[in-house]
């Protein structure tokens, strides 16, 4: 079976439940579409969950790709003088990623031995752009928010990171006849016309997963892409 999940956040409790429900076999595989990291209090330990199960493939989402040169720069012991020796783009690089909700990972990732904290690094940046699955005789794009540039003609491995990370879908357009495009980074509560916010959404051959885990009316969401079935933690 091929199950998604999107934009953890931190929420290890919750992720836990959800792979309880699943119980991940191993021929199955999941696929995170990004966000494993910041807001929630817990993104160490389900990075290290992550990391530990081959058969979770991780998509790099917009907080990853915020934390990563961050991360970078806590690898190692920090010095009195750390804040006065990084550059003007290293400070800009913190402040974007703080107000985004990266402090908590932040003071998580120092707890960890030094060791640890490279191993973490390496991971995130092993984290793949984008997922494709043929299931069922149907073709299924897993990306962690939208196509930004998008053409019909151009096709998946021609996007950057960058413009799969930031560009929010649009629902009400199906982008293709034959192809379904998975992807997380807008909670449903925030899709307009959504009967069931807070829910794994379906229109125009989209399927919107990320259900605003950790916020008010949120939870944490997995969809079987075989079968259909949706699995909550709240």
């Amino acid at each position: 079976m091929i199950y998604a999940m999107s934009d953890i956040h931190g929420q290890y409790e919750l992720f836990r439940n959800l792979m309880e429900q699943i119980l991940l076999g191993k021929d199955d595989t999941l696929y995170v579409l990004g966000d494993v990291v910041d807001r929630g209090p817990d993104s160490m330990n389900t990075l290290k969950y992550m990391m530990a199960n081959l058969n979770i493939i991780p998509i790099m989402g917009n907080h990853e790709l915020m934390a990563l040169p961050c991360l970078k720069l806590l690898v190692s012991e920090l010095s009195k003088d750390f804040l006065h020796k990084m550059s003007s783009q290293a400070h800009q690089s913190f402040a974007e990623w703080t107000l985004n909700g990266g402090i908590s990972t932040i003071q998580e990732f120092l707890k960890l031995p030094q060791e640890e904290r490279r191993q973490v690094v390496e991971y995130i940046e092993s984290f793949r752009p984008y997922g494709k699955k043929i299931i069922n005789n149907g073709e299924y794009w897993l990306i962690h928010a939208g196509l930004e540039h998008f053409s019909e003609s151009r096709q998946l491995e021609e996007y950057s990171v960058e413009e799969l990370v930031w560009k929010r879908t649009d629902f009400d357009i199906a982008y293709f006849k034959n192809i379904t495009v998975v992807s997380g980074h807008i909670p449903t509560q925030n899709i307009l016309g959504n009967s069931r916010p807070g829910y794994i959404f379906k229109k125009n051959n989209h399927i919107a997963i990320d259900c605003g885990a950790g916020g008010n009316n949120g939870r944490l969401a997995v969809i079987c892409l075989d079968t259909g079935e949706e699995y909550y933690a709240e």
